[in-house]
């Protein structure tokens, strides 16, 4: 069965909206999972999988050694593309990558979806470079539209989230609105303290 037959879309450029399906947001929610336990079940990446529209049908497919080069493909592009912020090495990470899957464009339709883009090797590629070239070409086409990476580790101490920020305005620094408010808390104290002694 074909990786991501249960969504229509474009998975270059975040696909459905409506569907909820954006290849880089689940980058994003593998990654965070992944660093939080690198031993993390096959079931519980299925869980995040079917959160971001993977049909059960589909996932019966993840067998444990597809997970465990699942979890090595998403550790890879987190340490090479998801933690970089230079956007001339997240550019040549990013090319590297899909270079590694063999990633090239495909109009695809099965499911009772519209013509929409795929990036794997084809219907059969593996998990690993299904998710590989999806998210390495989601990611490829934020960069190029923002001139820098759309994704960041969060600032905060002690936080390390990994996020999207797909947004408009300035680069984001903070996974969420509590860790800015937090680490400008912080901060604030620090500067009365300082002044106050």
């Amino acid at each position: 069965m074909a990786r991501g037959s249960s969504r229509g879309g474009d998975e270059s450029d975040g696909g459905d909206e409506k569907g909820g399906f954006r290849p880089g947001a689940r980058l994003i929610d593998l990654a965070n999972a992944v660093r939080a336990d690198p031993g993390l079940s096959r079931d519980a990446l299925a869980g995040i999988l079917a959160r971001h529209g993977e049909r059960a049908e589909d996932l019966a497919s993840l067998t444990d050694p597809e997970a465990d080069a699942l979890r090595a493909a998403v550790v890879l592009l987190t340490e090479q593309v998801l933690v970089e912020a230079d956007t001339d090495r997240a550019a040549r990470a990013l090319n590297s990558a899909l270079d590694r899957c063999g990633a090239r464009p495909r109009l695809s339709r099965h499911d009772g979806h519209a013509w929409h883009l795929h990036v794997d090797r084809g219907d059969e590629a593996s998990w690993a470079d299904w998710c590989t070239a999806a998210s390495a070409l989601a990611l490829a086409r934020l960069l190029s539209e923002r001139g820098r990476p759309a994704w960041g580790e969060c600032a905060a101490p002690d936080c390390g989230t990994l996020f999207l920020a797909t947004g408009p305005g300035t680069p984001r620094r903070y996974c969420c609105p509590a860790c800015a408010s937090r680490t400008r808390v912080a901060a604030h104290r620090r500067k009365q303290r300082r002044e106050g002694s």
